[in-house]
Parts: C-alpha cells; structure tokens; sequence
C-alpha cells in the first residue's frame, strides 16, 4: 500500500505526518523505488519557535538563517529524539552505516531542495577529536554537502558521503571515518542554512559505494 503523502502548499503544513519506511513507487524524481525512512529537515525564522504539535519523529526544525547542529547518535533505527534544532542543536539516531569501512555502506542516503527558489543549505559531517586531551578539537569532512532550491523539479541525488568524516588526523593525509568510528567522538551534521526552507533526507536499504579518500580535493 502506498503510504507517502507529501504537501508542500505552505511551509506551516509541513506538521503533516510521513511514515516510515514507506514504499516509493514515484518515478522521475531521482530516487530508488524501495522502502525508506523519511526525515525533513525544516528552516524557520529565527524570530520563530518551533511547534512540536503532532511531531511524529520524521521533522527537525533547524534555523533559517544560521547554523544549527544536528546531533547523531547510534542505535538500530531511525529516529528523531530531539527536532527542535532551532534552540542550537537537534538530535537523530541512526545505524552504523559502515562498521568494516570498506567505503559500502549499509544503508543510502538520498536528498534534494523543497520549497520555494532561491534558499540553500551546507551541511558537513563533524566530530570532536580527543586523541589530545590537551587539545580537543573540532573535525569537520573535508566533503560537503550543498544543497540549492532552483526553479523547477527538484530531484533526489545520492549524498551517502554525509555518513562519514573525511579529515587528515594526524598529517599523513585524508581518511574516512564513518559514523561512530572510535577515532572520533561526538558526530554531527553542521547545518548552515541560507534560506532552504525544506531538505528532504530519505534512508534507503540499499548499499552505495563512497569516495575514497584520495578523490577528496
């Protein structure tokens, strides 16, 4: 049965609740057909205050116009634990995408830019390094994800490089780090929002393959 319902007449609908792991039989929009977990990802003015009515774990709220964290954390499902990004940070579970880092991951990461032209976002995959006590530091991929709301359909792209860190550590050049790997602590999607309105994350059941390292430039 089909269980996608998308709405996107007005920015103050986007409460409506999509289900999990619905079955995608759309065609043209850049996405696998197959089971999926759906996460939008909601800009709001800074002036506003996020309603948390009806939230049904498939929303984060995150500012329109800033930055916002969004903070992952490792468990068996999707998840949304905290969607009131507009506070700083929210927070999202999900499964280890790659425990071997083999660059295949367990699970695709697909996005594209909804709502209306003109907005965009970056979004890079973070970390804090404590290999230092004495110099804990923030790490943030050398890969970024950017994301644009032009005139027109806007279409699914692959964005599964989001599930790792790409960053040269120890000055003997860039490695990739999935989610959760030991070397780091603390993952996290930098949100720099300019504008988009909506960004839409679906996780599908299939595996991709990711850059290599040295394909970073």
């Amino acid at each position: 049965m089909k269980r996608v319902y998308f709405y996107l007449a007005l920015l103050l609908v986007l409460s409506l609740a999509i289900p999990a792991y619905a079955d995608n039989t759309t065609t043209g929009n850049g996405a696998p057909s197959g089971a999926h977990y759906n996460l939008n990802i909601v800009g709001v003015p800074q002036d506003k205050t996020a309603d948390m009515t009806d939230n049904n774990g498939h929303r984060i709220f995150v500012n329109l116009d800033k930055k916002s964290k969004i903070l992952l954390c490792e468990g068996e499902e999707f998840s949304v634990l905290d969607a009131n990004g507009t506070k700083g940070s929210a927070k999202f579970q999900l499964p280890n995408p790659d425990p071997d880092n083999d660059g295949i991951t367990v699970y695709s990461v697909m996005v594209r830019a909804l709502g209306k032209p003109g907005g965009s976002a970056a979004v890079s995959t973070c970390a804090t390094d404590e290999s230092d006590p004495t110099n804990v530091v923030e790490v943030c991929s050398m890969w970024e994800l950017t994301l644009g709301r032009e005139k027109g359909a806007s279409k699914f792209f692959n964005a599964s490089e989001l599930l790792y860190v790409y960053a040269d550590l120890d000055g003997n050049g860039i490695k990739r780090y999935p989610l959760f790997d030991s070397a780091l602590e603390d993952y996290f999607w930098d949100y720099d929002n300019n504008g988009l309105k909506l960004a839409q994350f679906r996780f599908y059941e299939m595996p991709s393959t990711v850059l290599d390292p040295e394909d970073i430039p």
